[in-house]
């Protein structure tokens, strides 16, 4: 190799080590275009890490895969199975199932009679995922386990830290919460503390805020988004050559990252940023992500419908599909609103029957059995709705969000039941949640619950602050219906109560 040659290739690596990686892919790419310029087997997976981070997957794809034909030529098996490893996982994000198993295998073939070694971390986090997949809570903490042991073996923070994840994910999926809670705290401290590589505080802030919300962990889904977000601000500047799916200069875990985002915006009634946010997040999305841009579109779907825009929420629903997000909720709901109702208990029973076991996603189901309690109420159907609000009941546990999804769900059915003096009760501890989590949209829905109850009692003089308080709320989220419902409530006095 000429001298310009190795200083070109000297610099790339320099720029990947500093995470430089417009520039490392600029460099690379340049080199590689010229046929008798070979790369190492080394080189070859940064010019993959720099061509993933500039947006351009399929070129990241290629050039993993020569790397591993060029360690497999080399006889290295460690780095053809850590090779092989990512190859699993892009082809996993492309939609490429069959690949992706193929590549796994063969990271194994590499992997499993080496002595112990860092590569091995990721067959124990995937060895974990799978297990915890087929229900296996036994073996998948042992694969947690193993990774952990791994990575404090190898010193590297960032293997130690995806291990404690991965071990945190386990055990809240076997209800060990504490455990696994104390376990995600101290992953997730390295990472704002700025310890970490670019990719993995980047996996981690994917990874994190998602298991927060599935588990109804609102105050850590609230502080890693906004975390995360923080982080994706600077400038990733660079100009890339060709085309890119993610706009230079764009982080790539932006979009993901922002979608996140939107879900907790959502929850806390910012509805006018979460559904700009969300346009931006289905934008900025990585091709192999697009399961991000399906939960932005559902996300916006329900701004819309509890907006009164059902033409518009049926059309992100639709989007959100067609991306492989099953949109319910929020479609059962807006099929009730427009007296649909058959179509709103079928879409609610089938959501509910797909849904896998709820340890991997309590928020999704609680929110499944209180739509299901609404839409039985709304046609009459008493037991089924207290069915569903039992269910909700014991899935709810201690958890704050569960506990409130939970309360509101019983005290209405309590009511439907002409019980109102358990009503009121329940739904005063469901305003009590709502107001602590600082989740308008729901606290004004318990209020006009709790006037309903204050009405059956006979207590008028405290049912119309509720739906001034209801009112005023609904008016400042735009959630029109609402709003005049309550208004129509406030004008009707105890006979349209």
């Amino acid at each position: 190799m000429s001298a310009p040659t190795i200083d070109r290739i000297a610099r790339a690596r320099t720029a990947a080590a500093r995470e430089s990686w417009t520039e490392a892919y600029g460099l690379l790419h340049a080199h590689d275009a010229h046929p008798s310029r070979a790369l190492t087997a080394d080189d070859l997976m940064i010019l993959a890490d720099a061509a993933w981070w500039a947006g351009h997957v399929d070129e990241s794809v290629a050039a993993r895969l020569r790397a591993h034909a060029a360690y497999v030529a080399g006889g290295d098996h460690r780095g053809a199975g850590l090779a092989s490893w990512w190859l699993s996982y892009e082809y996993e994000g492309l939609g490429r199932p069959a690949a992706a198993a193929g590549w796994l295998h063969r990271a194994h073939h590499h992997l499993d009679d080496e002595p112990p070694c860092p590569e091995q971390c990721f067959l124990a986090w995937t060895d974990a995922e799978e297990a915890a997949g087929r229900g296996d809570g036994a073996a998948a903490l042992a694969a947690a386990r193993r990774m952990t042991r791994l990575a404090v073996r190898s010193g590297s923070p960032d293997l130690l830290a995806l291990s404690r994840h991965a071990q945190a994910s386990v055990l809240l999926a076997n209800g060990r919460r504490a455990e696994a809670l104390a376990l995600l705290d101290e992953a997730m401290s390295a990472v704002t503390a700025g310890e970490l590589s670019g990719l993995f505080t980047g996996l981690l802030y994917r990874l994190a805020p998602p298991l927060c919300l599935k588990t109804a962990d609102l105050a850590r889904a609230v502080e890693w988004t906004n975390a995360a977000m923080e982080w994706c601000e600077p400038p990733w500047t660079g100009t890339g050559t060709g085309p890119m799916t993610v706009p230079s200069g764009e982080n790539p875990f932006r979009g993901v990252c922002r979608a996140h985002r939107v879900e907790v915006l959502d929850l806390l009634g910012a509805w006018e940023l979460a559904e700009s946010e969300a346009r931006l997040a289905c934008r900025e999305v990585p091709v192999d992500r697009l399961e991000s841009a399906a939960a932005a579109y559902y996300a916006a779907g329900d701004v819309q419908r509890r907006q009164g825009r059902p033409e518009e929420a049926a059309v992100s629903y639709a989007h959100a599909y067609e991306l492989g997000r099953i949109p319910q909720p929020g479609l059962a709901l807006l099929r009730l609103a427009q007296g649909r109702t058959d179509a709103a208990v079928a879409g609610l029973d089938l959501a509910l029957a797909c849904l896998g076991d709820p340890a991997h996603d309590l928020l999704g189901r609680a929110r499944l059995l209180a739509a299901r309690t609404e839409v039985a109420l709304a046609v009459r159907d008493v037991p089924g709705a207290a069915g569903a609000a039992a269910e909700l009941e014991v899935l709810a546990g201690d958890v704050p969000l569960l506990r409130a999804t939970a309360d509101t769900a019983r005290g209405a059915v309590a009511l439907a039941e002409a019980r109102p003096e358990p009503g009121l009760r329940l739904l005063r501890r469901a305003l009590a949640g709502w107001l602590e989590l600082r989740v308008p949209y729901e606290a004004a829905r318990a209020r006009m619950l709790l006037a309903s109850a204050d009405r059956a009692v006979g207590d008028e003089e405290a049912a119309r602050p509720e739906l001034g308080a209801a009112r005023a709320a609904f008016e400042r989220l735009g959630a029109v219906p609402d709003a005049r419902r309550a208004a129509a409530l406030l004008t009707g006095g105890p006979r349209r109560a």
